[in-house]
């Protein structure tokens, strides 16, 4: 059983973090402080340390050197990211910003400990990738027993073990992310970092700063140099998250990046080589947003060497029972219950839903009936698929002015719903921001940018 080490100062996220590890299936012991963790522990036992990189006393940092033989995994929050990829230059190897996702921290967790197990076979080998030992790869981090997840398994495989850029196209939800950790995990790059950014997640001031760096005094609040992610994915990979809500600016520098192999820092005169192997990830249709002049032709063509389809749920009939089973296995050891099982109506029903969360639906549907289920036994109710969508809090005026278009849907309440939220933002995103629009419809900035990016409805970006 893999050992763990938390090191955080804060109780409640220490806490947290325990027990989802715990659940998973690991050991684990936390500690407060660095010092903290040194005096209790023999820190070359463990096979993973996660800690936070502000700390009371020393700095989670320190740990790569207290502890040189085991990869450390550092927490930050969004405020301090730029310290988190200097961390990276110190040799932590990965990094996660807070609040983090259960499931982001347990993949990159497992990507972590799987690496450390694969390093000896590795290093007998020195940098030479090895094509047969990584056959199976792609399917331990990706489940799919479909042709087309196959096909996908495929390409991957065939693709990994080169230098060329891979666009992945797939909807929300669709494990895009997983895509970009296969092909780094089986490249000869393996040993070096994986970055993964979420370009709409960064605001636009900010992007081209954690893109490239800055220098000291390059604008206001600059107080010193910082290194951009992607001088800090040097030797590795890096992932582009929904590139396509990169503003044009960027856009024009990571052409030169992907032309010349150089970055130059915001604010800098001199430019720097760099050896970064790019992944990029979308759900929108790139190709027709250069039409529209929203995307870069010439970077559309960098990028799309290799394009790599992530298909979704809907179109991989034969592989949801079997994911289903894989999330249920796993909820049921976190929550002690390892006799969970479906019944034949909530199988039935699983195969007749159309997912429209795809991969990431399905999983919240499994740990929702894992903690609603009374026995051993899920039933359709506690999947709870009927009110998928409705989360959405339409304002009474727009549902009456479109009363008898929610009429001819058919019935169809989800669809109707849809209907009337893409028709509300994309009538006043003009003239409302992201916060008004947000507070029109009743529901979280955080939503609305979730429900834009499921459904396809670009962001209008300031000039």
């Amino acid at each position: 059983m893999p050992r763990i080490l938390i090191v955080e100062d804060e109780e409640i996220i220490r806490s947290a973090l325990r027990k989802l590890l715990l659940h998973a299936g690991y050991d684990v012991a936390d500690a407060g402080s660095v010092d903290e963790a040194e005096r209790d522990n023999n820190l070359q036992q463990f096979d993973l340390i996660i800690s936070d990189l502000r700390l009371p006393g020393a700095p989670g940092t320190e740990l790569i050197n207290r502890a040189p033989s085991v990869p450390v995994l550092i927490m930050t929050s969004y405020a301090s990211l730029r310290s988190a990829v200097d961390s990276m230059k110190l040799g932590a190897v990965e990094y996660i910003a807070k609040p983090f996702d259960h499931d982001e921290m347990l993949a990159a967790v497992e990507a972590i400990l799987s690496q450390r197990r694969q390093a000896p076979a590795e290093t007998e080998t020195d940098d030479a990738p090895v094509p047969g030992a990584s056959e199976d790869d792609p399917s331990s981090i990706m489940y799919g027993e479909c042709d087309a997840m196959q096909q996908v398994f495929r390409l991957i495989r065939k693709v990994a073990p080169t230098e060329t850029t891979v666009l992945v196209n797939g909807e929300s939800g669709t494990g895009k992310e997983l895509a970009a950790r296969a092909l780094h995990l089986l490249s000869p790059r393996a040993s070096k970092p994986l970055i993964s950014v979420n370009c709409a997640a960064i605001p636009e001031s900010l992007i081209e700063s954690e893109l490239f760096g800055h220098e000291k005094g390059a604008f206001t609040g600059a107080v010193s140099a910082r290194t951009g992610l992607i001088e800090a994915a040097d030797g590795g990979s890096l992932f582009l998250d929904e590139i396509g809500e990169l503003p044009a600016e960027a856009q024009a520098r990571l052409l030169r990046v992907l032309q010349e192999s150089e970055i130059r820092k915001v604010g800098s005169t001199q430019s720097r080589k760099v050896n970064v192997r790019m992944i990029a990830a979308t759900h929108r249709n790139l190709k027709a947003m250069t039409r529209t002049g929203e995307f870069r032709e010439d970077l559309y063509y960098r990028l799309n060497v290799v394009q790599i389809r992530i298909p979704p749920l809907r179109e991989r009939q034969a592989d949801v029972l079997g994911l289903a089973r894989k999330f249920l296995k796993r909820q049921s050891e976190r929550m002690g219950n390892p006799n969970l099982n479906l019944s034949p109506e909530a199988m039935r029903l699983l195969q007749r839903h159309r997912w429209p969360g795809n991969v990431r639906e399905l999983e919240n549907a499994i740990e929702r009936a894992c903690i609603m289920v009374e026995g051993d036994v899920i039933s359709p109710a506690m999947l709870d698929l009927e009110t998928e969508g409705e989360d959405v809090n339409i304002p009474e005026s727009l549902v009456e002015g479109n009363n008898e278009q929610a009429q001819d849907n058919d019935g169809s309440n989800d669809l109707s719903l849809e209907d009337y939220f893409q028709h509300f933002v994309l009538e006043n995103q003009d003239r409302m921001s992201e916060t008004e629009l947000a507070q029109k419809l009743g529901i979280s900035r955080k939503s609305l940018w979730e429900r834009r990016q499921r459904l396809g409805i670009p962001r209008k970006k300031s000039n």
